[in-house]
């Protein structure tokens, strides 16, 4: 009978410890989540910023050699990403392909304009920056017109710092929800254990070997729960690549050992801090208080 009650003592333990660890992996997978979308945003946001173009409309009697030179002086500009030209007949190949009739039969000649598609860099997409770039590029004669949209771009600029101010805001809030679950989590997990606490303080241990086992495991307990919400995450990443690898992409390595460094090292801090107050919390309570 004995033997039965200490099994089912210790499964109760195993069990307890299991809970511990999944709901310190679940809070810590939702802060990695959030970690690479933090990561990621800046990137998202430089790819649709990358992803649109202004265009150098030129004059239908401009030469190749000209066009070729302005083409190159463009991609020599530390602000240009890259630049595509678009000759008369390959404007009018696509356009055809839009609409999906030949337009060019039906009005006797090719009323569209070579054009050179510049495609900048993120950090000089802002409409100001487009501007003087405008100005630059206009020098050329044989320049007919730049056409860019400058209502999209100061929309997608706005919309950039507008949603890193809400990432903050939601960072900030999801690391208190996550804090107070998993402070709460090992404040339960301790209570449970009042009674052994207060057992070893009437034979006489010392606070400081009473709580030496307690932040052990709660380093052991974090390492674990940071582990499992490290799979997750990789899960995660292999399949949000998979299905979006054009917007999410986690090349840098470099990043990703220091998320799952932090994760870890997050779950550990939290764990012994969390545990240090509320083994103290019992080392300090009297008889009667234990029952409440």
């Amino acid at each position: 009978m004995k033997k039965r009650e200490n099994g089912l003592s210790k499964a109760r333990l195993r069990s307890s410890y299991l809970t511990l660890i999944v709901s310190i992996s679940l809070v810590l997978f939702l802060l990695g989540v959030l970690g690479i979308v933090i990561i990621n945003a800046r990137g998202l946001s430089d790819y649709f910023k990358e992803s649109l173009s202004f265009s150098i409309m030129l004059n239908e009697d401009a030469k190749e050699a000209d066009i070729r030179m302005l083409q190159k002086d463009m991609d020599a500009k530390s602000y240009v990403k890259s630049t595509e030209y678009v000759s008369k007949d390959e404007a009018a190949a696509k356009l055809k392909n839009d609409l999906g009739e030949d337009f060019v039969n039906f009005l006797g000649y090719n009323p569209l304009s070579p054009t050179i598609d510049v495609y900048l860099h993120a950090q000089y997409t802002s409409p100001d920056s487009v501007s003087k770039i405008e100005k630059y590029v206009r020098q050329y004669t044989f320049v007919k017109e730049v056409y860019y949209q400058e209502s999209l771009l100061y929309l997608i600029n706005e919309n950039v710092k507008k949603i890193s101010l809400f990432i903050l805001i939601v960072s900030l809030f999801l690391f208190l929800v996550a804090l107070t679950i998993i402070n709460n989590t090992i404040r339960l997990s301790v209570y449970s254990k009042r009674f052994l606490i207060r057992t070893m303080q009437l034979v006489g241990a010392t606070k400081s070997f009473i709580r030496k086992p307690f932040l052990v495991k709660s380093v052991f307990h974090g390492l674990i729960a940071g582990l499992i919400a490290i799979t997750l995450l990789l899960g995660l990443l292999y399949l949000v690549e998979k299905e979006f690898f054009l917007l999410f992409t986690f090349q840098d390595t470099n990043l990703l050992f220091l998320l799952g460094a932090a994760i870890i090292l997050t779950g550990i801090i939290i764990n012994v801090v969390s545990t240090f107050f509320s083994v103290n919390r019992y080392l300090g309570i009297s008889d009667d208080k234990l029952y409440y």
